[in-house]
This record gives C-alpha cells, structure tokens and sequence, in this order.
C-alpha cells in the first residue's frame, strides 16, 4: 500500500491490540536527517497509532554504525517519545537463533539481541535509498539488529561471515530466521547514491509504503525502478519450500 506522506495515518493491524511489547526497529545508526535515517515524522505516527489501540510496552531497537552511541543519535534524530523505551542492539545478551532453511544462502545461525524474544509485534521502519541502482528497504534494515562485536560492517561486508557469501544472502536468511510482522518504507524523501549507502542525491518523494516487510520492498522496487537482489533469494528459497 502506496500513502501520501503529508497525510499518512497509522493504522496498526488488529494484532497490535492484543500485543504486550511492540518492538519497532528504524534506521537510525548514523546521526544524520532523514532519508539517510528514518523520519521522526513518520516515527512519531506510527507510536501514535500504536497508543490509539494499545498500551504496551514499545521498544526502539538500534545499534550505532558511528562514532557516536546509538542513544547520543536517538537524542540528535529528535526521538524523544514519552513512555518509550530506547535500546542499544549492541548492549543486548546476544542469543543464537536458527535459520529454519534447510539450505541457507550463508548462515545456519544468527546472533541476535534478546529482547527481540519478548516482543510480541516486530515493525521495520527503513528510510528509502537507492545505492547503485539497488534497494535498500525494510528487510535490509534488519542487518542494524545484528551486535558488531560478532557482525562488525565494513566496506567489504561483514566479518564471521563466510568469504563467498554477499550481503544480500545474508539479508535473505535474515528475513526468514527473523521475520517481522510489518514493514514500513519512509519514502518522504529518497536518497540516490552512486556508492555510498549515506551520501548521495536527496529528491521529494512524498510517499509511505505499508505492508508486510517483503510486500512493501517489492512494490517500493517495482515503483521506484530499483533491483533488490534479496527478494529473489527470498523467491528462490520460497520455491524450495514448495511456498
């Protein structure tokens, strides 16, 4: 579902009402204004539409990828919501969670924060960027849960993880070992880079993108006109799955 940003309205599935935490996870690692970040706009209503239906608790999961601390950029991108509990992925217990495909692109585990455990309703809320022709949405948002210390990102991609294996396998068993519940792309703005995923061309778009994580990333990739290599692994897993 396409929306147009200056009127987007949150309305949260039925599920959220029956929720006791909701874990929201936006892309916030670097202290810089949206859409190299996600908006405290678009944030701000989908809390907002949490607390018409519900009173739990909600999360805000992130991990740095600066210099600074991941709470020092929460304070810096204006997420300062009442009765909101801020985390750092990176001060979590990480804890080993299985990747249910029988054969895995790169990873038969991932080590993940363990609050994720708890929450009963998981939202990726991911800026809308386009890095070298490519898309970077809501499952590829994912990535920011996984602690450094174990998944350290560099340029080349990340350590413990095997030589031959690219991100964007990483990012295909990552949408089935931890798959969340609804996926949001804040498409205000959009950045185009010819190579870095924090720099680039920013244009107006004026648009949010609503569904399930693999729902809206396809739709932001057909509309966009962007190639998003993780949604064919995903299809091709799916397919051995018999899905």
């Amino acid at each position: 579902m396409i929306l147009d940003a200056a009127d987007f309205t949150f309305e949260p599935p039925k599920e959220v009402s029956f929720a006791r935490r909701v874990l929201i996870k936006p892309s916030a690692g670097y202290p810089r204004p949206h859409p190299v970040t996600t908006s405290r706009e678009t944030l701000a209503e989908v809390v907002r539409g949490i607390r018409r239906v519900s009173s739990a608790d909600i999360l805000i999961l992130e991990r740095s990828l600066s210099s600074e601390p991941i709470h020092a950029i929460y304070k810096r991108l204006g997420y300062d919501f009442p009765r909101m509990i801020l985390l750092d992925a990176d001060q979590c217990v990480p804890v080993a969670v299985e990747n249910p495909l029988g054969r895995p692109f790169a990873l038969t585990t991932f080590w993940m924060p363990n609050v994720i455990l708890s929450c009963d309703f998981m939202i990726s809320i991911a800026p809308c960027r386009i890095v070298e022709g490519k898309g970077e949405f809501s499952i590829k948002n994912l990535l920011g849960l996984l602690p450094s210390d174990r998944y350290m990102q560099e340029h080349r991609g990340f350590t413990e993880i095997p030589a031959n294996a690219d991100v964007d396998s990483v990012v295909a068993d990552l949408y089935f070992t931890l798959p969340f519940d609804l996926g949001i792309i804040d498409a205000r703005k959009k950045l185009v880079s010819s190579g870095d995923a924090y720099d680039g061309v920013i244009e107006d778009y004026g648009k949010v993108f609503v569904g399930t994580p693999y729902e809206v990333d396809l739709e932001a990739s057909q509309t966009i006109g962007a190639e998003t290599e993780y949604l064919h692994l995903i299809d091709k897993a799916r397919c051995e799955q018999g899905e």
